[in-house]
């Protein structure tokens, strides 16, 4: 019999997947506890229709990441920074600051999570940094850590 599963099940498939499931299994255990429903033509089309819903939301939400990826190209962020007589910086700048300053001076939202920073800047200068906004587009920024003496 095939099913659709509602929610993923170990050993047997992920959610929204159609599965071959015995006809024991299916109406004892998994319709029983809401876990699939039978795959008939409405659930069928239910199903095309979510996927259809979910498809057209990713590409939505991957034009607008390309879109702050457009931006972030353009930007040289300022950040200013104390710092000593050669050039080195007390503390450094994190991934925190670098998003904190982009959404006060450019109001353009970034996880701190998704900012690639392989270490924290010490140093006064110029530095290119790249930021994960979506599965496959990623934003290159263009920072520069100025003294504010």
């Amino acid at each position: 019999m095939k099913v659709i599963l509602k929610q993923d099940i170990k050993g047997v498939g992920k959610k929204d997947q159609v599965i071959n499931a015995s006809d024991g299994y299916a109406r004892n255990f998994l319709f029983p506890k809401n876990m699939a429903v039978e795959a008939n033509a409405e659930n069928m089309s239910k199903l095309k229709a979510k996927q259809d819903s979910n498809a057209y939301k990713k590409e939505q939400e991957k034009e607008e990441a390309q879109k702050i990826a457009d931006k972030l190209s353009k930007i040289l962020l300022k950040i200013e920074v104390k710092s000593g007589a050669n050039g080195k910086i007390f503390g450094g700048v994190s991934s925190k600051e670098i998003a904190e300053n982009l959404d006060s001076q450019y109001k353009i939202k970034v996880d701190k999570k998704k900012i690639e920073l392989k270490e924290t800047i010490k140093n006064l200068g110029t530095f290119s940094v790249n930021i994960k906004l979506y599965e496959g587009v990623i934003g290159n920024l263009k920072i520069d850590v100025i003294s504010n003496q």
